[in-house]
Formats: C-alpha cells, structure tokens, sequence
C-alpha cells in the first residue's frame, strides 16, 4: 500500500501536526506500506528530522512573495497543483492523509482524481472537506460536529479514544504506577517551537523554588529558536535536566508528578498517562479544547499566553504543591477522560481492514 501525507511545519505553526503524522506513519510502515510525506518548504520545518526518521520527503517550494498570510503561505490552487504534480510520479496513491489547517473541500476535490481515497486528520471542525475518512481525536462540546462538513458516507473517528499516539506511551501505561498527588519532578513542554516563550517563563517562576526534593526536567524541539539560551539558564539551576528533540518523552511524562505545558497534542500525551498539569493557551486552536479540558477537571489552564505572566505559573506551582489531594484529582480525571483505546480502529480502517469495533 503506498500512503502520502500532505503536512507542513514551521517556527510559527510548530511541529505538531508533523509529529502525530509521523506517529500514523509508522503504524503504517509497521504494516508494510510505503509512506511518503509531501511540505511546504517553510522557515524552521521539519524535513530533515522526517528524512532521518527513514521517510522519503517533496518538498513544495517556498514562494519568493509570500503575500498570503494563511497556513499553506501560496494561494490554495497553486498548492494543490504543486501536490499534484507529486502525486502524478508514483505509480498509485492509495491513500493521501491532509493534516493542515489550510486545506478544505475545495483543494481536497482538485487532487482527488490523483488518489484512491483522502483522509482528512482535524480539530477545527470550521470547515468542509472532501473525504472518506475522518479523524479528530480531540474532544468538543458539539456532538456532531462534522455532520454537514463531510459526504455521508464518510467514517468519522472522532474523540479521544482515536488519540494518536507513539507506541511508546502505550507501552509506558501499562507500567504507570497511580499518581499519589504529591509532586517531587516536574516535566516543562511547550512544544517543538514554543513561539510564544513559554518555557523561559515557566523556567523563571520555577527558580522561586529551591526544594532540594524538587527535579525539573525541561524539553524543547530542535527548531526551538531560543533552545541554547533555555540550555544555559537550565545548567545554572539546581536540579534541572534539559532535554533536546528527544524520543522518550513517555519515559519522562511517567517519571514526572506533574507538568507545565501548552495546550495542543500533547495535552492528550499528558491525559493518556494521568500526568495532572498547568496549561496555557498558547494558539487559538488550542483554546476551546483546552477550556473544555480544564473544566473536566483534567488540567488546569492558566489562560492565554499574552495575559499569563511569571507570577501567574508561579501561584499555580505553588497551589499544586501545597494540595496533593487537587493534584490526584486532575490526574485521575485525565485519565477519565481518554476512555478507551481505540487508536488501532483508525489505522485498520486506512489500510482497509476491518473496522466493526469502532
């Protein structure tokens, strides 16, 4: 089976979106397809680091005039074109999964006579698409979400349970221990670029607190702009690990009793293992759904990054420490939250096994 994947990264949208692909990737290589992965060649992206994962990467040229200001940074038409003279040299595409926030329906019907099926993965639910497949594995407040923004005949995986998800946290669950709310290690992760400078905030509220208990470990992406100024300030504090574009992130998030991080898809890492946390808002995508999570009991959002100052994560740590008994509930309600795991649903369905389970 030859499967293609059509995603960017970059400094200012991160490297999420890359990394739950390249989790579906490896299931997929698990099985023996062949997968590939077409990207805008943007400023700060991760095509070198998919290369070195084994994955063969088109990259999409970078305009000289980069007038538009959306996700895709060209016109959608053009994008769609330059995908599709990709798509033309291979021999067949049985499947193309989009994981953009700057495609819909219309690119979507432009390249589908180049493919044997679409897969669409999003967590907007704003706009239509044209696919055979959906999947969102965030949560919302509306039950229905995709009803009129997918043909009827599509599959909707949508919630928690279809988390994506390396298997390295799967195998870490089943040798989680239960979190007893006290906290001696605390785990800092604003995501592979942390455009807003989350963590040097976070790393200044932190140096308030000089427990000879208390271990931090600090993680940033390579892409991470300030990620040498991050190392320093870390070999300076007591106690402090500083972890770089790592592989064990399970590892760390088990070892952890609680974190401070950003919003986004690691909220659903962080759940899955029952890791209790601090959030902030740090893009407007990740605003609904870390509302929704926070008023599950399943974190605690600071708010929006721009307002959430370094005093601000500081009461938060300070609330957490001195209550072991609010951390456990967070922790627990986290895991409340995922359900059960139907991840491997997804991944049968694409290669078009059978799927009656979901």
């Amino acid at each position: 089976m030859n499967i293609v994947f059509r995603v960017d990264s970059s400094y200012e949208m991160g490297t999420g979106h890359v990394m739950r692909c390249l989790a579906l990737a490896n299931e997929f290589k698990h099985r023996r397809a062949k997968v590939s992965f077409i990207c805008r060649d943007l400023p700060g992206n991760l095509a070198s680091y998919i290369t070195d994962k084994g994955y063969p990467v088109f990259l999409l040229p970078l305009p000289s005039e980069r007038a538009y200001a959306s996700w895709l940074q060209v016109d959608l038409q053009t994008d769609a074109m330059d995908t599709a003279q990709i798509l033309v040299k291979f021999p067949h595409v049985d499947c193309l999964i989009i994981d953009h926030y700057g495609i819909d329906q219309r690119w979507e019907r432009l390249i589908e006579e180049y493919v044997t099926q679409i897969v669409v993965v999003d967590d907007l639910a704003d706009r239509p698409h044209q696919c055979s497949i959906l999947l969102d594995p965030n949560i919302s407040y509306a039950k229905d979400r995709y009803q009129d923004l997918v043909p009827a005949s599509c599959v909707k995986f949508v919630g928690t349970p279809y988390a994506i998800l390396r298997p390295e946290f799967r195998s870490v669950k089943m040798q989680l221990a239960e979190r007893d709310g006290r906290i001696n290690r605390i785990l800092v992760f604003f995501g592979g670029t942390d455009p807003t400078n989350e963590t040097l905030k976070a790393l200044q509220a932190l140096s308030k607190f000089h427990s000879a208990d208390l271990y931090i470990d600090v993680v940033v992406g390579e892409m991470n702009k300030r990620k040498e100024v991050i190392q320093r300030i870390c070999s300076l504090m007591k106690n402090v690990f500083f972890h770089c574009q790592i592989e064990y992130m399970a590892a760390l998030m088990r070892k952890a009793d609680f974190a401070i991080g950003a919003g986004g898809s690691s909220t659903w890492e962080r759940c899955y293992l029952g890791l209790p946390s601090l959030s902030i808002i740090t893009a407007a995508n990740q605003r609904e759904i870390t509302k929704l999570v926070h008023d599950q009991g399943a974190t605690c959002c600071l708010g929006v990054s721009a307002e959430v100052t370094t005093i601000k994560i500081e009461h938060g740590i300070n609330t957490m420490l001195a209550s072991p008994s609010l951390v456990k509930g967070i922790s627990d309600k986290a895991l409340q939250l995922m359900g059960e795991d139907k991840f491997n649903d997804v991944i049968e369905m694409i290669m078009g096994g059978d799927n009656g389970r979901h």
